[in-house]
């Protein structure tokens, strides 16, 4: 047996049902313009075992509580028909440094009343969730943008939205 250490983990790995206070805040439909450039991986199985990937900001992501996930996408989106046939995803992103993943079971929210965007609106409970680091690298970014050109008219398409999102989240209960 011997008396030296144990070795130390390389990677951290913290498992959740809730989103991180950080994480949550990313994702309170605040201060939108703050948080241009964040991306989010939505991937999703289609029939065929394909993994596809639709690329979402923080204009298209509103989280009204702690185990919940409202996501808006155009209805064209792959992934909105993928989901709509078998009600899972993944969201992948970085943030503060970590890796994220977490497993969302979904549904649809019914559309709300005067929103003209065409947008699908779904809802999506953690299943499973976790954040990955290491201590020899600092993750500091995922996907990342640049809004250019008619970047104010995006910022008040995604006010737009979020506030949408809202809305279906209180109608259905959320």
């Amino acid at each position: 047996m011997s008396d030296s250490p144990a070795p130390e983990r390389p990677l951290e790995q913290d498992v959740f049902d809730e989103w991180p206070d950080a994480v949550r805040a990313l994702f309170d439909g605040l201060s939108l313009a703050s948080k241009t450039g964040f991306t989010a991986s939505l991937l999703t199985v289609d029939a065929n075992g394909h993994v596809r990937t639709s690329l979402l900001s923080a204009g298209e992501l509103y989280a009204p509580d702690s185990r919940t996930l409202c996501i808006a996408l155009w209805p064209q989106a792959r992934a909105a028909r993928v989901v709509a046939q078998n009600g899972r995803a993944a969201l992948s992103f970085v943030y503060g440094e970590a890796f994220y993943q977490v497993q969302l079971q979904m549904t649809p929210l019914a559309s709300v009343a005067g929103d003209d965007s065409g947008l699908v609106y779904l809802v999506g409970s953690i299943d499973t969730a976790e954040a990955q680091s290491v201590r020899y690298a600092r993750l500091t970014s995922g996907i990342t943008f640049e809004l250019q050109g008619e970047g104010k008219a995006v910022l008040d398409r995604w006010e737009r939205q979020i506030e949408h999102l809202k809305q279906a989240a209180v109608a259905a209960g959320r």
